[in-house]
């Protein structure tokens, strides 16, 4: 039987209803997706005044990683520009450093940030914690070209989305654990953060075609988690399974009601709120997974997206406050 479930938004449930779903991701119809094209982002930049450089970063075993950098055109801010460091969503097997590009595109014309996103490796190819330091890798890199990318080293804040919300969480994690380098804020947009499958919003969305689904879910998790058993697992791969939250930077975390990932984001940031830390939480009404970016025109996806932005405006107003 069919859990119930909180109404979408009318706006959103009419344009899932012309949307192709899926219930189940299997390794055939992954293989399928994978073929699809990228984001056109060429043409994303086209009337945008954004300019974009290619490079490559070495993975902890070598492997060159691309790595683009998109900073506003002919800006010249001495040195103390903000940076956003973008981990790219897709449930961890899926997509590039250019899926959801569109939403950190918007900080470097709101705020001249320089944004930088890499092609971490993807499960099932490589598991366990190589997808989240191939991401520290990258922040590395970033911290130690500061100076050539004319940003401030205080002022780098990790926004990811969905799958890439769940490793910017594990990142931020490894980042304070390693002492370095230091981290000014995080934005978890619908991030994936337990591969438990214990919460009631994991569990209410099965059994039907969906955005994400809760079979697309533990499909998703085995890949990346290969042979390893729970005891196996840290909290680097699934950061709900951090025992100490203390010592985060200030958090933004945002999902829908209506998404396999609510309950335990609700969770992630009650849990850092107890830790003494700074989060703020936005479970919007009626919201599908990821629907501010798949139709950011639709009045709540344009809030949610506002929202956000406000609260960054914030952030990059004030000093970082660990």
């Amino acid at each position: 039987m069919t859990k119930p479930r909180p109404a979408l938004d009318p706006v959103l449930r009419d344009i899932l209803a012309d949307m192709p779903l899926m219930s189940e991701l299997t390794p055939e119809l992954l293989e399928q997706l994978r073929q699809q094209p990228s984001t056109p982002i060429d043409a994303l930049l086209a009337s945008r005044q954004i300019q974009r450089r290619e490079t490559t970063v070495p993975a902890a075993d070598g492997t060159a990683l691309p790595l683009s950098v998109f900073s506003p055109t002919g800006a010249d801010h001495g040195g103390n520009a903000p940076c956003v460091f973008w981990v790219h969503g897709g449930g961890m097997v899926m997509g590039d450093r250019f899926s959801q590009i569109d939403i950190p595109l918007e900080w470097v014309e709101e705020f001249g940030a320089v944004v930088v996103s890499l092609d971490y490796r993807l499960a099932p190819e490589v598991t366990d914690t190589t997808l989240v330091e191939d991401c520290y890798q990258g922040l590395l890199w970033v911290a130690g070209h500061a100076a050539e990318l004319g940003i401030a080293p205080s002022r780098i804040v990790v926004a990811g989305i969905s799958a890439g919300g769940g490793l910017a969480a594990g990142l931020t994690l490894l980042a304070r654990d390693l002492g370095t380098p230091a981290i000014a804020a995080q934005i978890l947009i619908c991030p994936m953060l337990d591969h438990r499958g214990i919460t009631t919003s994991s569990r209410q969305y099965a059994g039907e075609p969906g955005v994400w689904t809760t079979e697309m879910n533990a499909f998703a998790w085995r890949c990346v988690l290969g042979d390893l058993t729970d005891d196996q697992v840290t909290a680097y791969v699934s950061p709900a399974l951090a025992d100490d939250l203390s010592g985060l930077p200030t958090t933004y975390i945002d999902a829908g009601s209506a998404e396999v990932f609510r309950d335990e984001d609700t969770d992630y940031a009650t849990r850092i709120w107890s830790a003494g830390g700074q989060a703020e939480l936005h479970i919007w009404a009626g919201g599908f997974h990821g629907f501010d970016t798949l139709h950011a025109q639709a009045p709540l996806a344009a809030t949610a997206r506002r929202t956000r932005t406000d609260w960054l405006a914030r952030v990059l107003s004030t000093d970082p406050v660990a």
